[in-house]
């Protein structure tokens, strides 16, 4: 008896195995290419993170670390590993990292398993101030595992208060105070907030998950030599496959890779770290290190496009690659914007904004960045054009012939840039 040869020739395509999933992924591709991408934890991925990503290593169970897995057979993928670490290691200037993080997210939960005891004290950015869910917000584990207490911004400048969060800190006495944040357009005081740390005798975390790409580009600040933890996702400003990592100190190492496996996670998906392996390999670049600056050059001439069209930006304007409209000058929420903007092909994403009135599923705000639209290869000419059409749209957004007009714009940028990582096909 004769079997086929088991050749990718002899192997049908995903679009003859699951035509839905196909016509979908080609849909998306199209979407992405033909709009203008500014929701600002989002960016392009270059081809070969794509081609890694979609690698055989989906195929390889990999649980535990290099040289010490609990399976057979990871010669290769401990390799990819290990590359992934030495990169990270040497883009950073860190002394440990763990690249199995199948999130920012889950990055910051295997480090508090790591290092706190369950209902021990954090202090953590709040939530409409900018803090992320996994920064104590009560819907999350976060704050359902740990005592969290809660820093803001000030109410008149809406950047961070560093005094309050120092009153904050000696009240609580946390363990570990998380600074970064998810909607915050200003740069980060890591030197402030060490010394707030060593005060209480708290650990400090900077979660740089916005900032990842900024910081390895020198376009913003490090918290390398002052935050003891750091923790990141992968895929936004660092423009790599959607993950996460954690950096730390020497003398965390073990605590910090025991939260990640066993602690929170199984099997590493190694198909990931090697497109986290190639990312790294990129963001180690001149090239890389120009466009981190691109990326916040974009941001500010945006920002000032936005003001001088009247629009009142959350804490006045930005140092970094993200953009805060408050929009209820405008008679709007955030999800009223967001919908507006993604009719004309602006896609952007509804946000709270500090002291919010509303709830999250609505905000008073909506948040922008440049990171995609810097990745296509845009500069201040093209963001000066895309401030006046955001614009454009939020002070009218029920007018249907604007909104074809300026959709037509969109195109034609979309067209003069074409997304990287995406096949050309797609706007055909």
């Amino acid at each position: 008896m004769t079997h086929p040869t088991n050749t990718a020739a002899t192997q049908p395509s995903l679009a003859d195995v699951d035509p839905e999933v196909f016509a979908a992924i080609r849909h998306e591709e199209d979407r992405q290419s033909s709009v203008l991408e500014m929701i600002a934890s989002e960016n392009y991925a270059s081809r070969a993170v794509i081609e890694a990503v979609g690698s055989v290593l989906t195929n390889k169970y990999a649980e535990g670390y290099p040289g010490a897995r609990y399976y057979q057979g990871n010669a290769f993928v401990d390799e990819v590993e290990r590359l992934a670490i030495t990169r990270a290691q040497a883009l950073f200037g860190v002394d440990h990292a763990n690249v199995q993080p199948h999130s920012g997210a889950q990055a910051n939960m295997a480090v508090y398993m790591g290092v706190l005891k369950p209902g021990e004290p954090v202090l953590g950015m709040q939530l409409d101030a900018g803090g992320h869910l996994t920064h104590g917000s009560p819907v999350n584990a976060s704050a359902k595992l740990y005592h969290f207490a809660a820093y803001g911004v000030d109410r008149e400048t809406e950047v961070i208060d560093y005094d309050a969060m120092l009153v904050t800190a000696k009240e609580h006495r946390p363990k570990i105070i998380v600074v970064g944040a998810t909607a915050y357009p200003r740069q980060f005081d890591f030197v402030r907030a060490r010394a707030i740390a060593d005060e209480v005798g708290a650990v400090l975390m900077a979660d740089m998950a916005h900032i990842a790409g900024l910081i390895a580009g020198g376009a913003h600040p490090s918290p390398v030599g002052l935050a003891q933890l750091i923790t990141t996702s992968t895929h936004k400003t660092l423009r790599g496959p959607r993950g996460g990592m954690i950096l730390c100190d020497q003398n965390f190492a073990r605590r910090v890779d025991r939260g990640v496996f066993p602690g929170t996670q199984g099997g590493p998906l190694m198909h990931v770290i090697a497109g986290k392996a190639v990312m790294l390999k990129e963001a180690a670049t001149e090239q890389f290190r120009r466009h981190a600056h691109q990326v916040v050059e974009n941001a500010q001439v945006l920002a000032e496009t936005l003001k001088d069209a009247g629009l009142r930006l959350v804490s006045g304007g930005t140092d970094t690659h993200l953009v805060l409209i408050d929009v209820r000058g405008l008679g709007l929420n955030g999800q009223d914007a967001a919908d507006a903007l993604e009719r004309a092909g602006v896609v952007v994403n509804k946000n709270t904004i500090p002291y919010d009135p509303l709830p999250p599923t609505q905000g008073s705000g909506v948040r922008m960045g440049t990171p995609a639209l810097t990745s296509r290869g845009m500069g201040p000419a093209e963001m000066r054009r895309v401030g006046t059409i955001i614009a454009s749209v939020l002070h009218a957004p029920d007018d249907r012939v604007a909104e074809e007009r300026l959709r037509g714009e969109v195109a034609e940028l979309c067209a003069a840039f074409p997304a990287p990582g995406i096949p050309a096909r797609a706007t055909s």
